[in-house]
């Protein structure tokens, strides 16, 4: 009898003791012990927020703020069917009344930390939802006496590029959202005066579109002034992702946006002979090494040291690998990455084999003082004779034939999207 008692008492108490325990367990550090196990996500919750809350408004504003700020539509600007974005995007003003938590530890350096990044989060991935913007270049813009001289049949050859790239992008990218964020626009380049978007992709004439544009901007007199690093590295020009979110769609359903390409097997040459056939401070040391490391065998001491003297076989086997020692760079990559042509509508292409006379149609089409044209001098290894087509076959002419196929390939939006020809016959 006294043990069945004592087995009794002993069986209460742990049962107590178990109640006591998850009474006083804080439910949010049961969430974050289950989200911790394997398998599991974290759980996420939509929090209304309350008028009279104190407690947590100063680490509230810190994310519903900024959110209010870049979610709000412009007024000023015409409204347009809700399927053309996402559904989140759909129902604005219920956005700006929630928030999204993650439901976590709560102590406040952990609070703060969540906080400051969800606030970093929304200010650089939050879209800008534009719409279907038509060229703003149009046959109107053209003079009364122009419509009948060479610049008619120019205003025609943009037309078709520019039909071509829109066929192309719906043929390849039909399902697409049309939603764009910082990173698209980052290597966008403004010209207020003039309403002006450059687009810059390298080794297409880059660094006299820049001089062109600092000199529409009143910073430089002339395009022989300014040197090559004050260029590339004076930070003179404005990007489009430095403007907050109604910056960024005025000037990209306003401005004038455009963009110069050039034959992609060329433009890859001329940035292996940049970068790789003269010293650098930068590609030999981040890159050279890299690739000489992975791909050379029997590499000497001095080669894996210094990074210097990449052949270009190298080069193109660590472009094709999947598995790159080293990331992408802007002087080789896809135009079609770098500038996004499927998302953002160019009013007008321009191409570095016919530089001076798309740049100079361009310039008169935006009202540029008439004594500014384009510049065609070469500032870097100015002795060195451009890449052309010839030496682009010789650099070519020493990978195999799958090599050179599978190089097309990785270029094989470009080569559609802007009209260039196959470079080799074996080519498919």
């Amino acid at each position: 009898m006294k043990l069945t008692c004592m087995f009794s008492f002993i069986l209460l108490f742990g049962v107590a003791g178990l109640i006591v325990f998850i009474h006083l367990q804080d439910p949010a550090e049961m969430v974050h012990q289950q989200g911790a196990a394997p398998g599991m996500k974290f759980e996420l919750t939509l929090h209304q927020s309350k008028k009279d809350c104190t407690s947590n408004n100063q680490y509230r504003n810190i994310i519903e703020n900024p959110a209010k700020q870049l979610l709000q539509i412009n007024p000023d600007v015409p409204s347009y069917p809700p399927y053309q974005y996402a559904a989140v995007y759909q129902n604005t003003k219920r956005r700006q009344k929630t928030m999204l938590l993650l439901r976590r530890d709560n102590k406040k350096n952990t609070d703060r930390k969540l906080l400051k990044k969800r606030k970093r989060f929304l200010l650089r991935e939050t879209p800008v939802l534009i719409a279907m913007n038509s060229s703003s270049v149009d046959l109107t813009r053209l003079e009364l006496e122009d419509r009948n001289s060479k610049w008619k049949e120019l205003y025609e050859m943009q037309r078709e590029r520019k039909k071509l790239m829109q066929d192309i992008c719906s043929k390849y990218k039909s399902g697409a959202r049309r939603i764009i964020t910082p990173y698209h626009v980052s290597r966008i380049f403004v010209e207020d005066k003039h309403k002006l978007l450059y687009c810059e992709v390298p080794k297409a004439g880059c660094s006299n579109w820049k001089r062109v544009l600092m000199v529409l901007n009143g910073l430089a007199s002339s395009t022989k002034d300014i040197q090559h690093n004050t260029v590339h590295y004076g930070n003179y020009l404005k990007r489009l992702d430095s403007f907050d979110r109604n910056g960024i769609f005025y000037r990209l359903n306003t401005y004038t946006k455009m963009i110069f390409v050039r034959e992609p097997f060329e433009r890859l040459v001329s940035a292996f002979r940049d970068k790789f056939e003269h010293a650098n401070n930068y590609y030999h040391p981040v890159f050279g090494k890299a690739i000489i490391s992975r791909y050379r065998a029997n590499a000497t001491k001095d080669a894996l040291r210094t990074g210097s003297g990449v052949h270009f076989t190298e080069f193109i086997q660590y472009l094709l690998d999947v598995h790159r020692p080293v990331g992408m760079d802007i002087h080789w990559d896809h135009v079609s990455r770098l500038c996004s042509p499927c998302l953002i509508d160019y009013d007008f292409i321009g191409k570095f084999e016919s530089m001076e006379e798309d740049a100079n149609f361009l310039l008169h089409l935006i009202g540029a003082p008439q004594n500014l044209t384009f510049p065609r001098f070469k500032d870097r290894h100015s002795n060195e004779e451009r890449t052309t087509h010839k030496i682009t076959q010789q650099y070519f002419a020493q990978l195999s034939p799958t090599e050179r196929q599978r190089t097309f390939d990785f270029y094989y939006m470009d080569y559609q999207m802007f009209n260039y020809s196959k470079p080799f016959e074996d080519l498919y």
